[in-house]
């Protein structure tokens, strides 16, 4: 395997896209680098995979979306190559930030792959420093796509509890400790009326609609919310005794 700066040859690489415009801004740019040689610029899977077989890159540099299947057929490659020519390095490229792709490209492995948005290559250092990472065998993750990744790990991981105000987190609180609406307002130092509103918002917010339960039930849902939450739920009680 070529090394960088190291007095071996450049990384031979390979471009796909289906996009002359972009085989063209591809093949400029990395056709004046010394770290890289432009072994080919293809306009489809299939004509990739010939080159490929007749004289194996060290690095393919591919679109996400191109013929033959115009879906993902970048990630297809790099699946395909995983197995067919597990040397080679893939760097996918995206018009659009979607973590699904991400994931899927790095589902069998993350050494020797990475995904990075189109824009991001206009950069030729950052292009060049991801076809170097690939071809030794590391991986590069666009950092909007990691960011959108962080995200929806959050949703995921969000509670209804998230929604209610700091006042209405006080009120549910109360209501967890079983203390009556007059008990919450007098320590709040709030009017029964106002503590009313509160319980009434925690409700809204927590989904519990007043036709679907009575006071009673609905104080005792918010509650095992709250507690189970904050943490004092035990969901595996030990029998007494």
């Amino acid at each position: 395997m070529p090394v960088l700066n190291g007095g071996r040859a450049p990384l031979r690489v390979l471009v796909a896209d289906d996009s002359a415009m972009i085989r063209a801004a591809l093949g400029a740019m990395l056709g004046n680098e010394q770290e890289v040689s432009l072994a080919g610029v293809c306009a489809d899977g299939n004509e990739l995979r010939r080159e490929i077989d007749r004289e194996p890159p060290d690095v393919a540099v591919v679109d996400i979306r191109m013929p033959p299947s115009l879906q993902d057929e970048g990630i297809r490659l790099a699946r395909e190559l995983r197995s067919s020519h597990p040397r080679i390095g893939v760097v996918v490229l995206s018009q659009h930030v979607d973590p699904a792709y991400a994931l899927d490209l790095m589902s069998e492995g993350t050494a020797g792959r990475g995904y990075l948005l189109k824009e991001r290559v206009r950069d030729r250092s950052e292009l060049v420093a991801a076809i170097a990472a690939v071809a030794g065998g590391g991986s590069v993750l666009d950092p909007l796509v990691v960011d959108a990744l962080i995200a929806g790990r959050a949703r995921e991981h969000s509670s209804p509890l998230d929604r209610l105000t700091p006042r209405e987190r006080e009120v549910l609180a109360g209501i967890a400790e079983g203390a009556s609406n007059a008990a919450i307002a007098d320590s709040l130092v709030l009017s029964k009326r106002a503590v009313e509103k509160h319980v009434n918002a925690v409700f809204a917010k927590l989904g519990l609609a007043e036709q679907d339960a009575g006071e009673i039930s609905r104080r005792v849902t918010a509650a095992l919310a709250f507690l189970d939450a904050d943490g004092r739920l035990d969901r595996n009680p030990r029998p007494a005794g």
